[in-house]
């Protein structure tokens, strides 16, 4: 009895399509892991930023109060030294002036100090910057050099591939053939019916839509 040669069954389509899921997966996971940080960077600098006609993301006013040996000498070069020497204060001022009754002005670019020569108080006024914030905002708004550009375009990518292939990752009913459409269609249809219900940028800019002849 002659053996017989046995073919190993030829994979359906359908098969050959569900091996890509776990490369899928793996990507997915790792790109995942890799736009953490930028993600993070982006997501808080976009809330602090949608919030700007309430505050200011990048700074934080400061007003605080000093007290230098008194009295200061009443030449102002002077008086500026012995002040920014006894508060420790080694940024250079961009002007130093008498703004009249005795008082001095020490002008930097973020802050000012207003001193009272007599008493040898000094009222600091101006802004501090939020570090995280004014570092994530300045990337956000792409204020850096032109390479950072290629890098959130590169994000871009990412996020685009995070998205699509976040819909063939389940198979079946819980997939994006079952209810993920629905939920995916859900999640389109706030950025649409926003721009339907507001009037779009027609709407925001006050400009009139064009008549039909």
């Amino acid at each position: 009895m002659s053996a017989e040669k046995i073919e190993a069954p030829r994979k359906t389509t359908s098969q050959r399509r569900f091996q890509l899921r776990p490369w899928i997966r793996a990507i997915h996971r790792d790109a995942g892991y890799f736009v953490v940080g930028l993600t993070l960077v982006y997501a808080l600098s976009g809330l602090a930023v949608n919030h700007i006609a309430d505050w200011d993301p990048s700074f934080r006013q400061i007003a605080r109060t000093h007290q230098v040996r008194a009295p200061l000498p009443e030449q102002a070069e002077a008086a500026s030294r012995r002040v920014l020497a006894e508060l420790a204060i080694d940024e250079r001022p961009r002007e130093v002036y008498a703004a009249g009754d005795g008082t001095l002005d020490i002008q930097f670019d973020q802050r000012s100090l207003h001193v009272t020569l007599a008493t040898g108080k000094v009222v600091e006024e101006g802004q501090a910057p939020r570090w995280f914030l004014r570092a994530a905002n300045w990337l956000h708004l792409n204020r850096g050099k032109k390479a950072w550009t290629y890098v959130a375009d590169g994000y871009a990518v990412l996020l685009l591939y995070l998205a699509l292939s976040g819909l063939y990752m389940i198979p079946g009913r819980k997939g994006f053939f079952g209810r993920g459409a629905l939920i995916a269609a859900l999640g389109a249809a706030v950025p649409i019916g926003y721009v339907v219900l507001s009037g779009g940028p027609e709407a925001k800019s006050g400009a009139e839509a064009p008549r039909a002849p």
